[in-house]
């Protein structure tokens, strides 16, 4: 089972352990410093870890004050939705199927709120191909595109009904 990941346990060692992993994988995800992912996990609707650092989740439903570009692309379009923010699983823990169940679990916590829909994006440009193949195995598809960042990053927004 994943544990449920609070503010407080961004203090200390596992805390550190989950901002390296988040900023090993920048380049996918986004560079973190302490305070915003601790920002994050307070107004995330799910924050999910395995083990101290070995695979993390953050999603937000259309509630959360966030400000991400492609938060707010989907919050334009959708009355109701949670949107993965990030979901990473540290290089050595690979394969064991962590990201997989973090979504499971993750579907289950938004249906129970009662959402149909679980939105995200994937890096396009750069390409994400893992991801791709990833969310697409899980049954999302493809509702839109768009450049960001002034045009450095292209991204693919996907849905997947509950």
């Amino acid at each position: 089972m994943a544990g449920v990941l609070t503010v407080e346990d961004l203090a200390g060692a596992g805390g550190e352990a989950l901002l390296a992993l988040n900023n090993a994988h920048a380049r996918e995800l986004s560079w973190l410093e302490p305070e915003t992912l601790a920002s994050m996990v307070a107004e995330a609707f799910v924050a999910r870890r395995v083990g101290v650092a070995d695979a993390l989740l953050l999603a937000f439903d259309q509630d959360a004050d966030y400000d991400s570009v492609n938060y707010l692309w989907f919050r334009d379009r959708f009355d109701r939705f949670v949107y993965v923010d990030r979901v990473v699983v540290a290089d050595a823990a690979r394969g064991r199927g962590l990201a997989r169940r973090l979504y499971d679990e993750l579907f289950a916590a938004a249906r129970a709120a009662g959402h149909a829909r679980i939105v995200c994006e994937v890096n396009s440009e750069p390409p994400n191909p893992a991801s791709d193949a990833f969310h697409a195995a899980l049954g999302f598809v493809p509702i839109g595109t768009a450049q960001i960042h002034g045009g450095a990053k292209t991204v693919t927004y996907l849905e997947r009904g509950l």
